[in-house]
């Protein structure tokens, strides 16, 4: 038996919609099945009086199934085609919007009573409702007296078995990766705005401060009036207007709370029109000097002045907030550039606005052309000052961009390439973003080894460090494997660093990490491990580490078992002596290879032997020639 739902629209009642269960008979009557997809068909039924809805059957046994046969009124389904036909072209739209009408959780079903009046007469409305959503259409009695309950579920039960309902699945942890958490609040920063602002310069610093009026209710009023403040300076008007808005929100919102304490005045300081209008009209004079200036410069055809003139004509744009006319009056000054110089001011121009536009691959795309050009990948000459100052910025805007793309460890081994002496970048990002940005990336990846050789006998990222002792105390902390103490610091920094505009999406994936890292490590050393003094170690329970541990060794990343009865970590036993003579095979073959290697190069050069390829024409002489030789070695060895 073979079971189907189709949904029809009465014309009698809009926006009642009736279930129909029909199924297949020794009688030979014809319904017509249209197949769109192997699962999915959808299925056009006439009946008399009522105008029929195309509908999803759920997984259908046979896709192939082009005709339904059911046993009633072979020849009034038959004459009511047409008339179907026609009816379905003018109503459809009637039907559609009454269906948007109804209610999608719980819809009503009666009988189709003129199809099957013998065995559908039972079926009322208040036998089953309709249940629906996005992954299951399925039949649920409702509740009712007892005589209609007991009917219904006898009901039920000969056909609950026939539809599947469909399925949507998606990966869990692919969606984890890939869309961060950015609905998140910080109640108790320990941030202080003035010093995090003066860090910064331009764009930079006013889109840090709307970042963290976006997620601190208790720096948002402070904040906003700080960006207000700063974006004055500039020729972004829109951006002005957007944070005026926010903060007389924010007003609003503060007065609406009995408990909160007023900071400052309570009314947000009143739009100015007249610097907002003065402001626009200034910009397009600007702007239109600058343009007929350009068009002067290329009209004499000076190199020079084209490219000053595009750069000029991008630092205003970029004044103004369109990053993109900036974007690309800065890309067409390569065009024109005629030293390594220009080259690289026009690659860190591009890179500058790519990071605020967030686009990653054109900012590693150009810090690749930058770092190309002679007096960077040399580093010679007087001018070496310098070219440590420009490698710094493209070290900083590399690591930037590979934090973005979840790579932490290329990301660590940029920031740790930085020069404090030369690390000058308030477009980007400020010493202290360079020290914790690469700190958290290096626990979160770097081995003991690697942690000691990069970080802590480093005498330059030393220097960064000292501007954040906090993340100096945790790396150095879980380094001599006191994890707790490490955790616990970690714990209290965390509300800062999720108001960090580019670590925050990764805050929790790199925690995370580092707690993975400190429990593999502390395991390493032992064959068995008790998991209470465990636990004590890294401020947990017994049964949260179990489920920690028991994730690590499913993921390969510890090899050991778990006595759940007696709270024991086990390492698996491994045959180091097997491992170590398999070893020792590996190399000696290795070092034989390299023998026969050096062998044959050194009769080679002593014998003089080189082999050109043949000319073009046809020419084999020299060839011809090497080969002789090629004999003469062979006979001599």
């Amino acid at each position: 038996m073979t079971v189907g739902i189709k949904m029809f629209h009465n014309s009698a009642k809009v926006g009642l919609f009736q279930l129909v269960i029909l199924t297949f008979a020794p009688q030979g009557f014809r319904y017509k099945l249209h197949s769109h997809t192997p699962d999915v068909i959808i299925v056009f039924v006439s009946a008399e009086k009522e105008m029929p809805l195309p509908v999803q059957v759920f997984n259908f046994q046979d896709s192939a199934v082009s005709e339904l046969e059911v046993s009633a009124g072979a020849e009034q389904a038959q004459a009511q085609d047409s008339e179907r036909d026609r009816a379905m072209a003018r109503d459809r739209d009637k039907s559609r919007a009454s269906l948007a009408q109804t209610s999608a959780s719980e819809l009503p079903c009666t009988s189709h009573s003129s199809s099957r009046p013998n065995q559908l007469s039972p079926f009322t409305a208040g036998d089953y409702v309709l249940s629906s959503s996005l992954s299951a259409c399925s039949l649920l009695p409702e509740v009712g007296p007892p005589e209609q309950t007991e009917r219904s579920s006898d009901i039920w039960s000969c056909f609950k078995g026939a539809v599947e309902p469909m399925q949507i699945d998606a990966d869990p942890q692919e969606d984890q990766q890939n869309a961060p958490d950015t609905n998140y609040v910080v109640e108790n920063p320990t941030l202080d705005l003035e010093q995090f602002a003066s860090s910064y310069s331009g764009l930079m610093r006013i889109e840090r401060l709307q970042f963290i009026a976006q997620h601190c209710p208790q720096l948002r009023a402070e904040a906003l009036k700080m960006a207000l403040s700063f974006v004055q300076r500039t020729f972004n008007v829109d951006v002005y207007e957007e944070i005026h808005r926010r903060l007389t929100d924010a007003k609003r919102q503060a007065q609406g709370v009995p408990d909160a304490v007023p900071d400052g005045p309570a009314e947000a300081p009143l739009l100015d029109t007249a610097w907002a209008e003065s402001t626009r009209k200034k910009a397009l004079l600007k702007l239109e000097k600058l343009d007929t200036d350009l068009k002067n410069y290329k009209g004499n055809s000076i190199k020079e002045s084209i490219r000053r003139g595009h750069d000029d004509l991008g630092d205003h744009y970029l004044d103004c907030g369109d990053l993109s006319n900036a974007l690309k009056c800065y890309s067409r000054a390569r065009d024109y550039c005629t030293s390594a110089k220009h080259v690289i001011n026009m690659c860190l121009n591009v890179i500058k606005v790519s990071v605020y536009l967030q686009n990653w691959s054109h900012v590693l795309s150009y810090v690749s052309k930058a770092e190309s050009t002679p007096e960077i990948a040399e580093q010679r000459g007087e001018r070496d000052s310098q070219n440590q100052s420009v490698l710094t910025k493209l070290k900083c805007a590399a690591g930037l961009a590979e934090l973005a793309s979840r790579k932490y460890k290329p990301a660590a081994k940029c920031f740790l390439q930085a020069s404090f002496d030369h690390c000058d970048f308030p477009e980007l990002l400020s010493p202290s973003n360079v020290a914790v940005y690469g700190g958290m990336c290096a626990l979160a990846t770097f081995d003991r080894q690697e942690l000691q050789k990069n970080i802590i006998s480093s005498s330059s990222f030393k220097l960064f460090l000292e501007l954040e002792p906090q993340v100096r105390d945790i790396i150095f902390k879980f380094y001599e494997s006191k994890y707790a103490s490490c955790l616990k610091l970690l714990d209290e920094m965390k509300d800062n660093l999720l108001l960090d505009l580019y670590l925050a999406p990764h805050v929790r994936t790199l925690y995370t990490q580092i707690r993975n890292r400190a429990l593999i490590q502390y395991f390493s050393p032992y064959v068995s491990a008790d998991m209470t003094k465990m636990s004590q170690s890294f401020n947990t329970t017994v049964l949260s580490l179990e489920d920690e541990l028991t994730q690590l060794i499913l993921e390969g990343l510890i090899n050991a078992r778990i006595d759940s009865h007696s709270k024991i970590l086990y390492a698996r036993d491994v045959d180091q002596r097997g491992h170590t003579f398999e070893k020792s095979v590996h190399m000696g073959k290795e070092f034989q290879r390299r023998a026969k290697a050096t062998i044959l190069r050194a009769a080679v050069l002593r014998n003089q032997i080189h082999v050109k390829s043949p000319p073009r024409e046809g020419n084999l002489g020299e060839l011809s020639t090497a080969n002789s030789q090629t004999t003469r070695m062979s006979s001599t060895m």
